[in-house]
C-alpha cells in the first residue's frame, strides 16, 4: 500500500499536445518522471485537453519549474490571480527572438514603466507536422512518428524563451531596462493570427514590435507579420524599423500625422492626444496631394484643420504641409529627416482584402522604406 501512495499521479497541467510534450521534456531535463495522457493516437498532432501527470512528491519542484517558465505559468494560475492581472494595462511586445526583439522590448519597458503597465512577451511557432487525415497524405506517414520532431521543436522554442528571458532580466539587473514586471506567453499557430487573437481578448494599450523578423532576410510586403498585425490591430501598433534609432516615449519631440481630411482623423488625433497625454510633443499635420490643382483648397482645409485643433488643445504646438505624391516615398522621406520628425503618425481604416493585397496602405509601405518608427491608430 506504501508503494502505491509513492506511485499516486496527479495531474500537472491540460495542455495542447505539442505544449504538453515541451513541458514533459523540460520536466525529464530535470530528472521528473512525467506521462501525458488524453492523446488522440489517431491525429495526436491536433489533440487538446491533453493531461501532463507527475507523481506527486514531485509535485512542489514541478511548481517551482513551471514558474521559471513564466509562459507555463499562464496555464495554471489562480481565478484570484486572473482578476488582478486584469486590472493592469497591457503592452504586448510579439518576440522571434531576432534582435528586433530586444529594440522593441527596450522601447516597451521603458513605455511601460511610465504608464504603470505590465509587458507581455508574446512568442508564437508553428509545429512542422503534417493532418495526417488530408487524402494527399501517402500511406508512408502513418509510420512515422510525431513525437521526435515536436520534442525537438519543444527544445529548440524553451531554450530560446529561457535565453530571452535571462537577457531581459539581465538588462534589468544592470539597469538598462527599468523593472517592470513581465511574463512571456506561448502559442502555437500562425503567428499574426494569434497575436491579433489575443490582442483582440486582451485589449492591451498598444502593440510594439520589430519590422523584419528572424526568418525574413528579404523584404516580404505582403506577408510580414508586423504589416498584418498593422492592418487588423483593434489597437495603438508600434512599429520599429530594422534602421531606426533607439528612442524612449520621453525623447520623442516631434510627430508627423498624416491626414486625408477625413472624420476619422480627428476622432485618431484626440485618441492619440488623450492616450499619451503625458508625454510633449509638436505634431506635423501632414497631407499627401494628389491633385495640383487643389493644392490650395487643401492647405485651407488643414489651416482649418490646425484652428480646430488648437481651440481644442490650446498648449499643444502644431504647423501644416503638403507633400506631392508624385515621388511620394522619396518626397515624404526627405519631409521627415529635414523637419526631424521621430514618429510617423497614420490611421489605418478597415479596407477591403483586395484593396489591402493590390494597393498597400501608407502604413505598410511606410514600414520597408523609412527609418521613422510608425504609430498606427484605428
Amino acid at each position: 500500500m506504501i508503494a502505491a501512495m509513492e506511485e499516486k499521479l496527479v495531474t500537472l497541467a491540460i495542455l495542447t499536445y505539442s505544449k504538453a510534450q515541451i513541458l514533459k521534456n523540460v520536466l525529464e531535463n530535470e530528472g521528473i518522471d512525467a506521462c501525458i495522457q488524453n492523446v488522440n493516437l489517431i491525429q495526436p498532432v491536433i489533440s487538446s485537453g491533453v493531461r501532463v501527470r507527475i507523481k506527486e512528491h514531485d509535485l512542489p519542484r514541478a511548481l517551482k519549474i513551471i514558474e521559471s517558465s513564466a509562459w507555463l505559468a499562464e496555464d495554471i494560475v489562480s481565478e484570484e490571480n486572473e482578476k488582478d492581472k486584469k486590472k493592469t494595462p497591457k503592452i504586448l511586445i510579439p518576440v522571434d527572438f531576432s534582435s528586433y526583439s530586444l529594440k522593441a522590448c527596450e522601447f516597451g519597458f521603458n513605455f511601460a514603466e511610465h504608464i504603470h503597465a505590465e509587458i507581455v512577451l508574446f512568442h508564437v511557432y508553428f509545429t512542422p507536422i503534417y493532418i495526417p487525415n488530408i487524402q494527399y497524405v501517402t500511406e508512408e506517414y502513418n509510420t512515422l512518428n510525431p513525437q521526435p520532431v515536436i520534442k525537438g521543436v519543444g527544445e529548440d522554442i524553451h531554450k530560446k524563451l529561457l535565453n530571452l528571458s535571462k537577457a531581459v532580466d539581465k538588462k534589468i539587473a544592470d539597469g538598462e531596462y527599468p523593472n517592470v514586471r513581465y511574463t512571456c506567453v506561448l502559442r502555437e499557430g500562425i503567428p499574426e493570427e494569434e497575436i491579433l487573437h489575443y490582442a483582440k481578448k486582451e485589449r492591451p494599450v498598444i502593440i510594439i514590435m520589430g519590422t523584419r523578423g528572424e526568418s525574413q532576410k528579404e523584404l516580404d510586403l505582403i506577408g510580414s507579420v508586423t504589416a498584418e498585425v498593422i492592418d487588423r490591430s483593434p489597437t495603438f501598433v508600434y512599429a520599429i524599423p530594422e534602421n531606426a534609432v533607439s528612442k524612449t516615449f520621453d525623447e520623442i519631440k516631434r510627430v508627423g500625422m498624416i491626414t486625408n481630411f477625413d472624420q476619422r482623423d480627428l476622432i485618431a488625433f484626440d485618441s492619440l492626444i488623450t492616450t499619451f497625454k503625458d508625454y510633449k510633443f509638436e505634431i506635423s499635420l501632414l497631407h499627401l496631394n494628389t491633385d495640383e490643382q487643389k493644392r490650395t483648397w487643401n492647405e485651407i482645409k488643414l489651416a482649418g484643420i490646425k484652428e480646430y485643433f488648437k481651440k481644442q488643445y490650446p498648449e499643444l504646438k502644431l504647423d501644416y504641409h503638403i507633400i506631392d505624391e508624385n515621388h511620394l516615398l522619396t518626397n515624404l522621406e526627405k519631409f521627415l529627416t529635414e523637419k526631424q520628425i521621430d514618429v510617423l503618425c497614420v490611421t489605418n481604416y478597415k479596407r477591403n482584402i483586395f484593396a489591402r493585397l493590390f494597393n498597400p496602405s501608407i502604413a505598410r509601405k511606410m514600414l520597408f522604406h523609412s527609418r521613422i518608427p510608425l504609430l498606427v491608430i484605428k
